[in-house]
């Protein structure tokens, strides 16, 4: 598997407009599950008395896995193509969604936005357009489902991608640069293999179209990030922090820091699937154990950095945002959750500076007084507590974030410029 390059795709869009589906039915086209695993999947999905879930049933098996014991790799399923290796961020449709889809968003190098043929653009398809571009994920792929329940037909499909190039043009993508697929992830056609159901359509099929994509470098002359995902205590290992490294490497014997606690250690091994590493680099979902570092003193949130190059802690930072579903609007003394990498804390926007052109990115209005649906401004925010961030321009992994507030992503943005705590 190493010897093909990796790259982890996350699958967004509306709830019921089969991400899991389209997810189960490339893991079995592609044998990532096996036979053996489909016939026992199938058995349940009879249970359950829902047929047309079974490809689905695929990634949520997962859930027991998860329960047994600690894998590494939360909600992530491999398959390969021709070309690549993929790891696939799956977080369900839940209320939860949303919040897994920021973790898991600024982990993925690309996206496949799945939109129903029938029922076309709705409100998580907005929400998440919005969050892949400003969680900085640039290659997307738009895939248009259930094409079979839309007769396969041609004219339905031109339709949605129209609308859809025009929601992805407002949010900042370069449309010029995305694909559209037609597929049906029940039936199959066009998902792994050409379909004669779809005559006029000529392009790839979605697992041809994967294979477009361009690998990101991986930014290994940076200084290590790592930020902390969970901590967990292993018998006869001590305390093993889990996360993702963002920039730098990773080796065993280093020694590190985790901010914003100031905890200096040494790292004694460094595993991802359960084997050993001699170092990991950007992307590598990784368990790491630490040499006398109490498993209480350190928390999800938290930014592990090489000691020489602490990663900054901020008391205030200043960003720009965009407002995706806030029900009235925004005016200073705010105060809701921010996500920033694997952190989630309260932050209160301190000043509105500017609101700005979505289109053109000009100053429309000075200080405005408040901000609504669709602004997109400059705003002051000042963490509750201090907390590991950086600016985008030096580390866009860890510069990013997503404003939730009520159980929805109110607003997400990236951070220009910093503060650090003294």
């Amino acid at each position: 598997m190493a010897d093909k390059p990796h790259m982890n795709v996350i699958f967004i869009g509306h709830v019921d407009h089969g991400k899991s589906t389209t997810v189960g039915r490339l893991l079995y086209d592609t044998k990532a599950v096996t036979e053996q695993d489909m016939k026992k999947i199938k058995e349940e999905v009879a249970k359950f008395n829902r047929p047309s879930f079974e490809f689905a049933f695929v990634m949520d098996q997962l859930k027991e896995e998860r329960e047994r014991g600690i894998t590494i790799d939360i909600m992530h399923r491999d398959f390969q193509t021709q070309k690549y290796y993929f790891t696939i961020i799956d977080a369900p449709g839940h209320r939860d969604f949303v919040k897994n889809m920021i973790t898991g968003a600024s982990q993925a190098d690309a996206a496949v936005l799945v939109v129903s043929a029938v029922d076309g653009i709705q409100a998580q398809t907005r929400e998440h357009a919005y969050l892949a571009r400003v969680l900085g994920i640039s290659q997307i792929i738009v895939g248009i489902n259930k094409i079979d329940a839309a007769s396969y037909d041609k004219a339905k499909y031109e339709d949605i991608k129209a609308k859809v190039t025009e929601l992805l043009k407002t949010v900042g993508y370069d449309v010029s640069k995305v694909p559209f697929v037609p597929y049906s992830a029940l039936q199959g056609d066009n998902v792994a293999t050409k379909s004669d159901k779809l005559p006029w359509y000529t392009g790839n099929t979605l697992l041809g179209q994967l294979d477009q994509f361009t690998v990101p470098k991986k930014p290994t002359d940076k200084p290590l990030r790592l930020p902390i995902q969970d901590v967990y205590s292993i018998k006869g290992f001590g305390t093993v922090p889990v996360g993702k490294v963002e920039t730098g490497v990773m080796k065993p014997g280093e020694q590190i820091i985790i901010m914003p606690e100031g905890i200096k250690t040494e790292v004694k091994s460094v595993e991802m699937h359960h084997q050993q590493l001699q170092q990991a680099e950007p992307g590598d979902n990784v368990g790491f154990n630490l040499k006398d570092v109490d498993r209480k003193n350190i928390k999800r949130g938290d930014v592990v950095g090489s000691a020489n190059n602490p990663p900054t802690v901020v008391s205030e930072f200043t960003a720009q945002i965009v407002v995706i579903n806030h029900k009235t609007a925004i005016a200073k003394g705010y105060t809701p959750v921010f996500h920033i990498h694997t952190a989630q804390i309260a932050s209160t926007i301190t000043e509105i500076l500017e609101k700005k052109d979505p289109k053109t990115g000009q100053t429309l209005e000075k200080n405005p007084e408040f901000i609504k649906n669709g602004d997109i401004a400059l705003v002051k925010v000042k963490p509750t507590k201090p907390i590991c961030a950086e600016k985008y321009s030096d580390f866009p992994q860890l510069g990013r974030f997503a404003i939730r507030d009520m159980g929805s992503t109110v607003a997400a943005g990236v951070i220009l410029d910093v503060v650090k705590k003294t």
